[in-house]
């Protein structure tokens, strides 16, 4: 049987290790045409949108805060005090770090316990644990991860699918 920790833990570190790398070459281009790194990190798509670095924080908190829901554990405060890629990366290898210390069990039990989140500064939402995963965590977390690759585009990064998807695990044939 396919599990909630199955479904969400390798595509979560998956994404994360993809996402330093998109940062990489969104140096790599600030660099070669001379950009100061912080034009691409306050660059938003349309005015009305969250600039790259708010993107990057909530892919982050996506991750942590549904991951810790899902675990039934208090998830761990990130202040969201980024301003150079460099603290970006380290915000995604903090993320990532933090995922290895849940227990997968507790994730997987969650398929039918009720999620209490917020939304808002006043409303909480409610939903089973399967439910919360796969309509509002993964959406929520894909939106904002294609978000970020689409400012990095939009700004002449080089960067194509295989970015975006990152390492696979798959064999060949």
């Amino acid at each position: 049987m396919f599990s909630l920790s199955q479904a969400a833990l390798p595509a979560f570190e998956t994404a994360l290790d993809a996402l330093s790398k998109i940062l990489d070459k969104a140096e790599t281009h600030a660099t070669a045409k001379k950009i100061d790194p912080s034009v691409l990190l306050n660059w938003r798509l349309a005015p009305d949108m969250l600039p790259l670095t708010k993107q990057i924080q909530i892919v982050t908190d996506q991750i942590k805060n549904g991951s810790s829901r899902l675990a039934n554990v208090t998830p761990p405060p990130f202040p969201d005090d980024e301003t150079t890629i460099a603290q970006l990366k380290a915000r995604l290898d903090k993320t990532k770090a933090y995922l290895k210390t849940l227990d997968k069990a507790a994730i997987d039990a969650a398929v039918e316990r009720e999620i209490v989140f917020p939304l808002g500064p006043t409303k909480k939402g409610h939903m089973k644990g399967a439910d919360y995963l796969t309509l509002f965590v993964l959406p929520n977390f894909y939106f904002h991860l294609t978000t970020a690759y689409d400012i990095l585009r939009t700004c002449g990064v080089e960067l194509g699918k295989p970015d975006f998807v990152g390492q696979i695990p798959m064999t060949l044939s």
